[in-house]
């Protein structure tokens, strides 16, 4: 397997990625390094623009905990679609 020295590169170079696919938009979650620690960046893709967010790895479980809080007060509410909800779709996108 190639393997590249150039600590250069390799700090641009993802230590893990996940790929989510929906409707309209793609994310990418990413682990990265660099000489500050590891780091999360999470990128959205809406027909080429992107949108990214940077985690610090030691605020995760933070992160992870918060969103399993809306998954799970949206699961309570009903977690259906309505008539404005197809409005909301298009209020983040230009």
């Amino acid at each position: 397997m190639f393997e590249n020295t150039d600590s250069t590169y390799q700090h641009h170079q993802p230590l893990l990625t996940e790929k989510i696919i929906t409707d309209r938009k793609v994310f990418f979650i990413d682990l990265k390094e660099n000489n500050r620690g590891r780091f999360l960046k999470i990128t959205e893709d809406v027909r080429g623009r992107r949108d990214t967010i940077m985690l610090p790895i030691e605020h995760l479980d933070e992160f992870v905990d918060a969103l399993k809080r809306v998954q799970d007060f949206d699961n309570e509410d009903g977690g259906g679609r309505n008539d404005r909800d197809d409005e909301r779709d298009d209020l983040d996108e230009d």
